[in-house]
């Protein structure tokens, strides 16, 4: 799927009006930015754009304003910011569209920027509107997606945009899109997955998909219950899904089938009460006291994923195997995440990450950038574990 998508590094940008569309949906607190990270990652775009004389223009949401204007979505509070990591002059408009925006592209200078307002401030934008995506283009001539965060979303500034312009990939894209397709398609063997997180329901597809690509799955975290529950084990107060036990029971026949070998624990960390701080006991998974619940893996579980890590050449990570944001029931992922780490700052191991909790995770662990590759997306990256094709991927090497 990679392989037919355009990159920006092959074109031509010289003295031309480069619309980006970027992923600047980032915390912003009184009109102060609390986040700078998804600004750092596009920088190679905006360096490549900029050194090679384009005119950049740069086009973002931010949060869910519901087609109106509201002062608590605006992207003005990014100009000072843009404008120190740019090193460059950064012009602002209150708008994405319009005479007074179509007049400021025609004015700006090689090498400047122009921040255009919150797309969503126009509910043309989330319905995928043909005339909004004209509106979008008019005086640019090239469309260079960068938001692989937002890619599983046919909206009008990723998806219609690609109509009326040739449309391109941007640096940050590119390497969310290898480092995904070769961890899936192309690893170095054996590879192993690891997917956590409390519910199967919400995983099943990502489960079933991987298990096509897998030699190892390893299953943590509070969907790890309903499939010890499937095999006949009580889990006490644990959290796990009545309803999803039919689906434990198949995936569990499928693995087999595709000699994919999931990997269950062995021992659960297990406590009366879910709090910070809170008394708990290590057990044998088959033993959960009927007063209390799992919240996390044990040593002798960590021991064996950690052995599993050692013998694979690739890693794919999604979801913590316990209720990390909760001491002490972080250990097990932490420990998991220092021995990848470890792994892969060795050249013994190709780490690939992606997930809000995920990432949370290895930076408590201190670890996110010892991993081969983390990925920024959220959704887009969980379709992508299932096998979707994202709809403003797929435009790009269409066009």
């Amino acid at each position: 799927m990679s392989s037919s998508i355009k990159s920006i590094v092959n074109e031509d940008v010289r003295n031309k009006v480069v619309i980006l569309r970027a992923d600047l949906n980032i915390p912003i607190v009184n009109g102060v930015v609390q986040d700078r990270t998804r600004l750092k990652r596009l920088m190679p775009t905006i360096n490549y754009l900029l050194e090679n004389q384009s005119k950049l223009i740069i086009c973002s949401h931010l949060g869910r304003p519901k087609g109106k204007f509201d002062a608590n979505f605006s992207l003005k509070p990014l100009v000072n910011v843009l404008s120190e990591i740019t090193k460059t002059k950064v012009h602002f408009n209150s708008s994405c569209i319009g005479y007074e925006v179509l007049k400021q592209k025609s004015t700006l200078e090689q090498g400047e920027i122009l921040l255009l307002e919150n797309l969503r401030f126009h509910e043309s934008e989330t319905k995928n509107d043909f005339n909004f995506a004209n509106e979008l283009s008019k005086g640019c001539d090239i469309f260079v997606n960068d938001a692989f965060s937002c890619s599983h979303r046919a909206h009008a500034s990723l998806h219609a945009i690609t109509k009326f312009l040739p449309s391109f990939s941007g640096l940050l894209l590119d390497e969310e899109v290898q480092a995904l397709t070769s961890v899936l398609n192309s690893p170095i063997k054996p590879v192993a997955a690891l997917v956590g997180g409390a519910k199967i329901s919400s995983k099943i597809n990502i489960i079933e998909y991987l298990l096509t690509k897998m030699d190892y799955l390893v299953i943590g975290g509070a969907m790890a219950n309903t499939f010890l529950f499937a095999q006949g084990l009580n889990m006490g107060k644990s959290l796990y899904e009545k309803d999803c036990i039919d689906i434990a029971k198949s995936i569990l026949k499928k693995s087999e089938l595709n000699k994919c070998q999931i990997i269950l624990p062995l021992d659960l960390v297990v406590s009366e009460k879910f709090e910070t701080n809170a008394k708990f006991e290590i057990v044998p998974s088959n033993v959960v006291p009927q007063a209390m619940m799992a919240l996390d893996i044990g040593p002798k579980t960590v021991s064996k994923i950690s052995h599993i890590f050692q013998n694979v050449n690739t890693l794919l990570w999604n979801g913590p195997v316990g209720a990390f944001e909760t001491p002490p029931f972080g250990e097990g992922t932490f420990k998991l995440a220092r021995e990848a780490a470890r792994l892969t700052v060795n050249k013994n191991l190709i780490t690939v990450a992606g997930g809000g909790d995920t990432t949370s995770a290895l930076n408590k662990a201190r670890v996110v950038d010892d991993f081969t590759y983390v990925s920024s997306a959220g959704g887009a990256f969980l379709e992508w574990l299932e096998g979707i094709e994202l709809p403003a991927i797929s435009v790009l090497s269409n066009n």
